[in-house]
């Protein structure tokens, strides 16, 4: 989460990501790669309830328990709106179909058949759950019977967590990393997630003239080689409590004089394969995100990613209390493995006790330079994330409108599989000024719904514009 304050007050970033159990290691995934992905190995230390308290605590104007009740009574029962009907299939599609545990079936296939659009949907266990921790604070959560239910189903489940590792959790607060773009302030998150990352794309595609050539082939084909850069300088992410000789070689990323260095290799006639962008990798060559940007009256702005990783997280609920547990260990390098978004392994990004993975996420949030609200951005959708983000921002160098910026077709190079994965509604002529440069494409449907941003945008005219991303089926509301 990042957090900037009415208008005066320093930016902040909140680091609630989950952690490792004391009892992981880097081959704990070994025998069976897919224990990342599934069931009770694959859980993280949640740590989002620990976050939005310290926020509650730090900025909070309501009672705890007024600003989580109402979400408790919402749980006990709602309408399955069009993008929870299009994603409980998903259970069988991206999981283990012959392994779907009846807690799941009880609350999204109550009469033996998947629920679909407009019907009743409960999730009572869940509601009793939160109602508690409405009542209690989110101590209730990492301490006694909840906790103690959570951990003995990630048992049950193959994980190895325990009660001091709930009970131990800790968010980090700092203040934001700081960058610029164009002359507007971008305040973002620092490692293990991907803000040094997106500045370091902004630095690059800033020093050419964007507005003035507009969106032509060339210009595409520079952002591309900006985000293939972008990927080869998040290999050398980590958690920085666990590299401390590393902290000056991350915090050089962020700075215009790296992307200097990086942006003098763009060749603006062909793309290059992926050594020539310099990843550390240790072999050759998050559709469970949800984002928020926020603005209030006297100009608080809030850009909040939260994720349990891919779709239902690790497929493990807890029958007891209705919670649904992360794959966020997922995130994790496996030696000589690449992760489920084909990323290959980083050696600065292996699992280990108290560590936090490294992550895709970005919240920002950008000022004018007389240090005014401009931007609340971030999104979802694992390692396209900051890319996207990155385009969003870019969406103005294009004369976009912020509802503009966030709807219209995306790019994305990961470096590794060796293709741009380009969305349907692409220009043509753009597609192929990338394919005479040597890129290799692919196409899919916009539709499919790989990587969404939520923006606020703050007009010349004094208005706030939002936009919600419709490949999640998204939605801007207003006060």
């Amino acid at each position: 989460m990042t957090i900037r304050p009415p208008e005066g007050g320093k930016a902040v970033s909140i680091d609630f990501r989950e952690i490792a159990p004391a009892g992981s290691n880097a081959t704990m995934f070994g025998k069976d790669p897919s224990t990342s992905l599934f069931g009770g190995l694959a859980i993280g230390v949640p740590g989002e309830l620990r976050g939005l308290e310290l926020a509650h605590n730090q900025y909070g104007r309501l009672l705890w328990k007024d600003v989580v009740e109402p979400v408790a009574k919402l749980a006990a029962g709602w309408r399955v709106q069009k993008e929870l009907a299009r994603r409980i299939p998903w259970l069988e599609m991206f999981g283990r179909k012959d392994q779907i545990a009846q807690e799941w079936k009880d609350i999204f296939a109550p009469r033996g058949e998947w629920l679909t659009e407009g019907e009743w949907i409960e999730r009572k266990n869940f509601s009793r759950t939160l109602q508690t921790i409405a009542e209690q604070g989110a101590d209730a959560f990492y301490t006694g019977e909840i906790a103690e239910s959570i951990v003995a189903k990630i048992r049950a489940t193959g994980g190895i967590m325990t009660m001091e590792d709930l009970a131990s959790y800790e968010v980090i607060m700092y203040d934001s990393l700081v960058g610029t773009y164009r002359g507007n302030k971008v305040y973002t998150t620092n490692a293990p997630t991907s803000g040094p990352v997106l500045l370091h794309v902004l630095n690059m595609c800033e020093k050419f003239d964007f507005p003035g050539e507009g969106l032509t082939g060339l210009n595409v084909h520079r952002m591309v080689e900006a985000l293939k850069f972008g990927f080869a300088a998040r290999t050398e992410i980590g958690d920085l409590a666990f590299f401390l000789n590393r902290t000056a070689r991350v915090a050089e990323i962020s700075t215009k004089k790296f992307s200097t260095e990086k942006w003098e290799m763009i060749d603006e006639k062909r793309t290059h394969t992926a050594d020539y962008y310099g990843p550390i990798f240790d072999i050759p060559a998050d559709h469970g995100t949800t984002h928020m940007s926020i603005v209030d009256k006297d100009g608080m702005a809030v850009a909040l990613t939260t994720t349990v990783n891919l779709i239902f997280g690790s497929q493990v609920m807890d029958p007891v209390t209705g919670v649904i547990l992360n794959d966020e260990l997922d995130d994790f390098s496996r030696p000589g493995i690449p992760n489920y978004f084909g990323f290959p392994p980083s050696p600065y990004n292996y699992p280990a006790a108290g560590k936090r993975p490294v992550s895709s996420t970005a919240p920002t949030i950008m000022e004018r330079p007389d240090g005014s609200f401009l931007l609340a951005v971030g999104g979802s959708g694992g390692s396209r994330i900051f890319g996207g983000i990155a385009q969003v921002i870019l969406g103005s160098d294009w004369g976009r409108d912020i509802g503009q910026s966030v709807e219209s077709p995306r790019v994305h190079d990961q470096l590794a599989p060796a293709e741009v994965s380009v969305e349907s509604t692409f220009p043509t002529d753009l597609v192929e000024a990338l394919r005479v440069r040597g890129h290799n494409i692919s196409l899919f449907d916009i539709n499919d719904g790989r990587c969404e941003i939520q923006a606020v945008m703050a007009g010349e005219d004094g208005y706030l514009y939002a936009a919600s991303d419709s490949r999640k089926n998204g939605i801007a509301a207003g006060y």
